[in-house]
């Protein structure tokens, strides 16, 4: 009986959303997180499958920010590319969820800005 506690409590520890590993979109895009500071302060590369250019796509630096996570079990967080194929930066924000099979699961909302000469052509730059 005592070797099923540990599953017992594995079973009813409350589910964390730990967001250092590797990720992947439904696109392709992936990233590798491998170190997160104790403020929820990190880094990272991005590789993304997708772009509106015709510029040959390169990794990009990732910078991000994640509420500690002693804080919640399912944390917000939020990370800016500035790609280094194009003259645009992306930002994301969303949330690190885990499902009822443990799964964990990013779930994001973007913007993209793309530079443009005048303000005139302002408008139609943010997607």
């Amino acid at each position: 009986l005592p070797r099923f506690v540990p599953v017992l409590a594995l079973l009813m520890a409350p589910l964390q959303c730990v967001l250092i590993g590797f990720w992947i979109n439904s696109q392709g895009s992936n990233m590798t997180i491998d170190f997160m500071n104790d403020k929820g302060k990190f880094s990272s590369l991005y590789h993304t499958t997708v772009t509106a250019t015709r510029n040959e796509i390169k990794i990009s630096l990732l910078q991000e920010s994640q509420h500690p996570k002693n804080k919640v079990n399912q944390p917000t967080f939020g990370f800016i590319i500035n790609w280094s194929f194009s003259d645009s930066t992306t930002v994301f924000m969303g949330q690190c969820f885990v499902d009822h099979d443990r799964k964990e699961i990013l779930r994001t909302t973007w913007l993209l800005r793309q530079e443009v000469g005048n303000l005139k052509e302002d408008w139609k730059v943010t997607r």
